[in-house]
């Protein structure tokens, strides 16, 4: 798991270090509230989630009984004392009139979750068992993004995401592209309403967007991607800087709740239940779920939570548990709030699905990267609305510290899109002694070496562009535009040329003609000649360009350009030994490794001769005298626009100079260049006190110049 540094997110304040010596209790909480304060960053600001929700809810309990414990450590920063992550800085910021708070995460799955949120509420309420049940409302747990919408006079004038609870995001150009939102209320509404719910993507809308991004990426449009799941999707859209763009994005809602509304003195809706709330929200026009239920009690509450769980892989859209809410709104003004959560209202998550089946072999799978995977094979069992037959084991490691071995009967469990995976061997139900799994020590694929480098985990396969496995992934990096570059090369059309057998191996798309690429499916007459000029443009390159287009493991753009300045010449680097290569400014024991391993097998030599004999020309000359370079040693961060240079080319300017361009801002960092509409690595540079400059001064630098501003400013 990455650690805090490595994402834009301020800095926290560290421990006393004699009370952390003194109890190790302190010292376990300032680490859960770095973690907790890293990985809320990256859900709700960055739309990057490293850890599921139920790691983080297992931590953060973890921090809450641990505050419980010792009341007097609790401080302002704390994770427990506020409400999420914070607004993005391109949308202006905007602050709730109400706040947006969240609500607890009962993680305890099973039905007793249910009993134990009623118990809590009776007892606060003051009720005896001879009192009648409370009546709650149960509703679903969306799994998309939580907005405010703003109603003047009945008409939107403004959407917040939830942002921080107190400050949001004004997002109100992307929200009105969603048909579902009404623009405009009927007569007889509140002057003043503020509609909270929830926006997301179904199912069938996200594997739609998918698709039509894949083809697009095919099509060689430029700055495409695929999303990961309709969550990630849905915000993505929501905070897309380009209105016209989110409109394409396919966007529901559901409401929920209220914010602000016109007090009931002055004319203001006048509200007995929450249930009551919902139907005034539909009649408005705004769209509620029809799954929501008045429990009476927790016997009900637990078949809601039992029924909704049966549904759950049959619903059109994401869900992740239901919530219950105390229906009568006096009651829950009544019980109040606890921190930053209600007392009346809790959120009942679902328990991974897990099943007993057994394993019928292990096979070891080759990735698009080289990476061995070994699978279980498994008798056919259905788990989280599916049937699984694969389960992955990760690697050598983890399916030795599992000791799952052929025959034997294991949990598997799947959560929601979550790869399968074997969880536990039940010992007790093994038969004899079966052996022991062990990792091929030659890729199962083509036969090259797997190899286990040091530190690492995981096997990989050696064979590189030889190898079938790794032949389409290998295709792709080659034809980038940092690469080779062969306009129109992509994902579509390599699939169609490497399953139909047109392609084996990279020299042969250099023996492509007019009539075989015309024969591929959506591939007409004019498309198969413009490719054909394009991989004839791609056969003047540049040393570096064809380097890294190799697609040696561990050599990026930056080490590729210092090879070829080190060498001059491919045979030099081809013929180098790691003594030699290590010589190379940032080439350490792991990339020289891996460099001379690529070069020691004979078909990848092959490759490249074979190039070679295609056509593929670049510049060669003696070794560069290694002059002193102005900003040896130095790490940059690029962000923003800048006025007359692209990233592209500062980064290659900075890169010439001798410095090396980081992707994060950290303490290490020497320099951030920030431009027009600098984001979150801007606010962390200017957290980390790291010396902040503008195109101008970054020029100043590459001619040997101090920066002009002592302070560092742009």
């Amino acid at each position: 798991m990455s650690t805090p540094d490595l994402f834009a997110v301020p800095a926290l304040q560290s421990q006393p270090l004699s009370q952390a010596q003194q109890h190790p209790d302190e010292v376990r909480l300032y680490t859960l509230r770095g973690l907790l304060h890293t990985y809320s960053h990256q859900y709700y600001v960055l739309d990057a989630p490293q850890v599921p929700d139920a790691e983080y809810d297992r931590l953060f309990q973890e921090l809450q009984a641990i505050e419980a414990s010792h009341p007097g450590w609790i401080s302002a920063d704390s994770p427990t004392q506020r409400i999420g992550g914070k607004p993005l800085a391109q949308f202006a910021s905007v602050r709730h009139a109400v706040p947006m708070l969240s609500i607890r995460t009962e993680t305890d799955t099973e039905a007793s979750g249910a009993q134990n949120f009623d118990t809590r509420v009776r007892k606060e309420l003051g009720l005896t068992e001879s009192d009648p049940p409370v009546e709650y409302v149960a509703e679903l747990k969306f799994d998309g993004l939580a907005m405010n919408l703003r109603y003047e006079h009945g008409v939107l004038v403004q959407a917040a995401t939830r942002g921080d609870g107190e400050m949001g995001e004004d997002v109100t150009q992307n929200i009105r592209t969603i048909r579902q939102i009404p623009l405009k209320l009927p007569q007889g509404v509140p002057a003043v309403l503020e509609v909270r719910g929830e926006v997301y993507m179904r199912r069938d809308d996200f594997e739609a967007l998918n698709e039509r991004q894949r083809q697009r990426i095919a099509a060689g449009e430029k700055g495409e991607k695929t999303f990961v799941n309709p969550r990630n999707a849905a915000a993505g859209a929501v905070r897309q800087l380009d209105p016209a763009i989110a409109a394409q994005r396919p966007l529901s809602f559901f409401a929920y709740g209220l914010g602000q509304v016109t007090p009931v003195e002055q004319g203001g809706p006048s509200f007995g239940t929450h249930f009551d709330l919902l139907q005034s929200l539909k009649s408005w026009g705004f769209p509620v779920a029809a799954l929501v239920n008045i429990a009476q009690g927790a016997p009900e509450l637990i078949a809601y939570h039992a029924r909704i769980g049966q549904l759950r892989d049959q619903l059109p859209f994401d869900i992740d548990g239901v919530v219950y809410k105390v229906n009568s709104l006096a009651l829950q003004q009544q019980l109040g709030f606890v921190t930053r959560e209600p007392r009346w209202a809790v959120a009942h998550k679902y328990p991974a699905q897990e099943q007993l089946t057994t394993v019928l072999g292990i096979d070891v799978q080759v990735g698009r990267t080289g990476k061995l995977t070994p699978v279980a094979k498994l008798a056919p069992v259905f788990v989280g609305g599916v049937t699984v037959t694969n389960a992955t084991l990760h690697n050598e490691d983890e399916a030795r510290r599992k000791d799952v071995r052929v025959g034997d009967t294991v949990v598997v469990r799947r959560a929601g899109d979550v790869i399968p995976e074997v969880v536990s061997v039940l010992l007790e139900k093994r038969v004899g002694d079966p052996p022991q799994f062990t990792m091929p020590r030659t890729c199962p694929v083509c036969g090259s070496l797997a190899v286990r480098e040091e530190g690492e985990a995981d096997y990989r396969c050696t064979g590189g562009l030889f190898c079938s496995a790794q032949r389409k992934q290998a295709i792709l990096h080659f034809a980038q535009r940092r690469a080779v570059e062969v306009e129109g090369l992509g994902d579509k059309l390599v699939d169609q040329l490497v399953d139909a057998g047109v392609v084996n191996t990279l020299p042969d798309l250099y023996r492509l003609g007019l009539t075989a690429l015309a024969a591929l499916d959506r591939m007409a007459d004019k498309s198969a000649q413009n490719l054909l000029e394009a991989l004839q443009k791609s056969k003047q390159t540049t040393l570096p360009r064809f380097l890294f287009g190799l697609g040696i493991r561990h050599v990026g753009e930056a080490t590729a350009k210092a090879l070829a300045r080190h060498f001059g010449q491919l045979d030099r680097i081809m013929d180098a030994a790691v003594e030699q290569l290590l010589e190379v400014p940032d080439v350490g024991p792991i990339v020289a490794q891996s460099i001379r391993t690529f070069f020691d097998q004979a078909h990848n030599r092959e490759v490249v001769e074979q190039l070679r004999a295609c056509g593929l020309t670049w510049e060669e000359g003696e070794p560069a005298v290694l002059a002193p370079k102005p900003l040896a040693g130095k790490t940059f961060v690029l962000t923003g626009t800048f006025p007359t240079l692209s990233r592209d080319q500062a980064k290659d300017l900075l890169e010439a100079a001798g410095a090396k361009v980081a992707g994060s801002v950290s303490k290490k960092t020497d320099y951030v260049v920030a431009g027009a509409e600098a984001g979150s690595k801007l606010e962390k540079a200017q957290a980390l006190g790291v010396v902040v400059i503008d195109e101008a001064a970054m020029n100043a630098l590459l001619q040997g110049k101090p920066e002009g501003d002592p302070d560092g400013s742009a």
